[in-house]
């Protein structure tokens, strides 16, 4: 199928080509998918400045999504695509086959880094609020290849679900702490004030007032945030 970009497509798809570190907070049905996509396309195959690239996404979008959308349009067909997902033979297997774009689901992320050699220079994070806590293993894991990709992209719709707070560690995978900080501590004591506790014990936080526009004021550079309402009819 000939791929026939709306005008905010191609907006999104230069903001992925000019900036190294990149954030889509895009609604369902915009096109987050073709319009990374695209960007992979001309950054591999038009200017040379990517040769491997890694998809982390939910199982089903890394299964189906991704693959659909490469078969799917034309100007795509140069893009050879290898899904590993499944067993971790079915991975290994799918790993060392040649091709342009691995995919992976997320749950396989500290796997892959402990198992195999993290040789990617662009990373694509679909659904970039599964990388909201900083707690968890595939946070850690990501964050120590981190300084090893020259390019990462964050894909989402829901970039904050519970509040600010899920923010930092989105950007700290993204550009290493560069605009929120480095430490979550620096960055709740920046922002936020206590909300609900029991003496010394905090429960919770609550932002300061003028935080949030101070918040998005410093990551405004690399992010777009498009709602379907104003693009689609």
């Amino acid at each position: 199928m000939k791929y026939v970009p709306h005008d905010y497509q191609k907006f999104a798809a230069e903001h992925i080509i000019n900036n190294p570190v990149a954030a889509l907070f895009l609604d369902m049905g915009l096109g987050k998918t073709v319009i990374t996509l695209s960007a992979i396309q001309e950054l591999m195959y038009e200017r040379f400045e990517v040769r491997k690239v890694l998809v982390i996404a939910p199982l089903r979008v890394g299964r189906d999504t991704w693959p659909q959308e490469i078969e799917k349009w034309d100007h795509l067909k140069g893009l050879k695509y290898s899904v590993a997902i499944g067993t971790e033979t079915e991975r290994k297997v799918a790993l060392m086959a040649k091709a342009s774009i691995y995919i992976i689901n997320r749950e396989n992320v500290e796997w892959l880094v402990k198992n195999c050699t993290f040789d990617f220079d662009m990373v694509v994070i679909d659904e970039l609020s599964s990388f909201k806590s900083w707690a968890t293993k595939r946070f850690k894991s990501l964050l120590k290849v981190r300084p090893t990709i020259k390019r990462v992209v964050g894909l989402t719709g829901t970039p904050s679900s519970n509040g600010l707070m899920d923010l930092w560690a989105e950007y700290r995978l993204l550009d290493m702490g560069k605009r929120l900080g480095r430490y979550i501590g620096q960055y709740r004591r920046k922002f936020f004030i206590p909300d609900k506790r029991n003496q010394q014990i905090v429960f919770s936080y609550k932002p300061m007032a003028g935080a949030e526009e101070s918040i998005y004021k410093l990551i405004s550079d690399i992010t777009i945030s498009m709602k379907s309402v104003d693009y689609l009819k």
